[in-house]
């Protein structure tokens, strides 16, 4: 086969920044067109700015780069996509559906599609969710995902489109801060504890939720991508799970490393998104046709993240 050219939507991301480094040093640096409509440095060369709603931009890209592989990371997250939900609307599903409709027309290799634990409503078991269940969301950003888990699934039935698709838990990582979701207290307290040693966090203390640190994130992701196209089962998004734990949890082991770290508790209308959501993950069908495992647990991890904050914040 021969080498991809792949193109990165919301590059500039919590995932994309991290997402097309690994891809970088996986196919060669330019091999990865990143593509935002923001951009942070001259370091993310290859660079084009990409309005994902400017769907004849898009096209030229994709035309002119001669692009194989769509990682479709743009998108308006949980929290913020609730100060405007028709707009946020209208990017993760337009802009979805942008992409789909060219990868078909242009007959790409594959398409990558960011599902997201927010598609679980009150209609979930909350406890090891399974991989099939009543759909639900009480959010815009849920919603768009959960149709767009649908229409990913029509395109690879309808058209043969190898669209895959994992369903995202909290993702944790030092890179960069996170902006607009409902899982932000995970990345945000490891930064306070280490600059302030203390944190107000936004969700209630024994609020548990599914998490996975970026490291695990990015492998879930390329080992998807990579894997033999008749291993893979589901087109709408794989459950995929790494650890699940509280505030409370992960402020006590922060504290193993700062003793004098202090949290203190003041929910949000985040609270009631998370509510809402599901506190651990059946991802069986995952580990099963792809041979998904995670590295780390929430001791490796922050041990992980504190060693890498160190360097970067202090």
């Amino acid at each position: 086969m021969s080498k991809p050219k792949i193109l990165v939507t919301g590059a500039n991301g919590q995932i994309g920044r991290v997402l097309t480094q690994a891809l970088r040093n996986r196919y060669g640096q330019n091999a990865v067109l990143a593509t935002d409509i923001t951009k942070l440095g001259d370091d993310v060369e290859p660079f084009e700015f990409l309005d994902i709603l400017n769907n004849q931009r898009l096209r030229e890209l994709v035309s002119d780069h001669k692009i194989t592989q769509v990682y479709h990371l743009a998108a308006i997250l949980s929290a913020n996509g609730e100060w405007n939900p028709i707009k946020t609307w209208n990017i993760n599903l337009n802009g979805l559906l942008s992409v789909l409709e060219l990868a078909k027309e242009f007959n790409m290799e594959k398409v990558f599609f960011p599902s997201t634990i927010a598609v679980f409503g009150n209609t979930t078991p909350r406890i090891d969710t399974p991989q099939d269940v009543p759909l639900l969301p009480t959010t815009v950003y849920g919603m768009s995902k959960s149709t767009g888990e649908l229409w990913c699934n029509y395109y690879h039935q309808k058209f043969g489109l190898d669209v895959r698709s994992i369903r995202y838990p909290g993702i944790i990582g030092w890179q960069s801060l996170p902006a607009g979701g409902t899982t932000d207290y995970a990345v945000e307290i490891y930064h306070e504890a280490l600059k302030h040693q203390k944190y107000e966090c936004f969700l209630e203390e024994n609020t548990r939720l599914p998490m996975m640190y970026m490291d695990d994130a990015i492998k879930a992701t390329i080992d998807l991508m990579e894997a033999p196209k008749e291993s893979i089962a589901i087109r709408y998004g794989y459950n995929l799970a790494a650890m699940s734990f509280t505030p409370k949890e992960i402020a006590d082991e922060i504290k193993k490393h700062i003793p004098d770290f202090n949290v203190t508790y003041k929910p949000d209308f985040r609270q009631q998104i998370a509510a809402s959501w599901t506190e651990s993950i059946d991802d069986s069908m995952a580990r099963k046709d792809w041979g998904w495992q995670p590295n780390f647990d929430l001791a490796s991890m922050t041990i992980d993240m504190l060693h890498h904050l160190k360097n970067t914040i202090l």
